[in-house]
C-alpha cells in the first residue's frame, strides 16, 4: 500500500511564496500521475496542478504563471512551488497519486495525502 506525506504548508503574506512537498512511500509500486488539489471552506475540492510520469503538466487557470509543479521520480516526491500568493489561494492543499502495485499482484489504485493548510494574509 502506498502512503503520501505532505509538508510545507503555512502562513504567508499576500505576494509571498511557499513550497509544498508530497512524498510517496510503500513497496513494489510505481507512481503514474500525481496532482495537487485544494479545498477552501464551503467549496468543493479542485485540481490545482497535475503531472504525469512523463512530465506532462496542466494547471488550473487561476494559478497559471504563479504555481509550478514538479516531481522527482527517483524520490517519488512531488512539489508545488507557489509564488505571488493571493488572498483567494488559502485552502487545505492535498496531493493525490495514481499508482500501480506490481507485486504480488498487479493492480492500480489511488491515494490522497493528509492535507496541509495554506493561509495568506493581506
Amino acid at each position: 500500500q502506498v502512503q503520501l506525506v505532505e509538508s510545507g504548508g503555512g502562513s504567508v503574506q499576500a505576494g509571498g511564496s511557499l513550497r509544498l512537498s508530497c512524498a510517496a512511500s510503500g513497496s513494489r509500486f510505481s507512481i503514474n500521475s500525481m496532482g495537487w488539489y485544494r479545498q477552501a471552506p464551503g467549496k468543493q475540492r479542485e485540481l490545482v496542478a497535475g503531472i504525469t510520469s512523463r512530465g506532462t503538466i496542466n494547471y488550473a487557470d487561476s494559478v497559471k504563471g504563479r504555481f509550478t509543479i514538479s516531481r522527482d521520480n527517483a524520490k517519488n516526491t512531488m512539489y508545488l512551488q507557489m509564488n505571488s500568493l493571493k488572498p483567494e489561494d488559502p485552502a487545505v492543499y492535498y496531493c493525490k497519486a495514481l499508482y500501480t502495485v506490481t507485486y504480488p499482484t498487479r493492480y492500480d489504485d489511488h491515494v490522497w495525502g493528509q492535507g496541509t493548510q495554506v493561509t495568506v494574509s493581506s
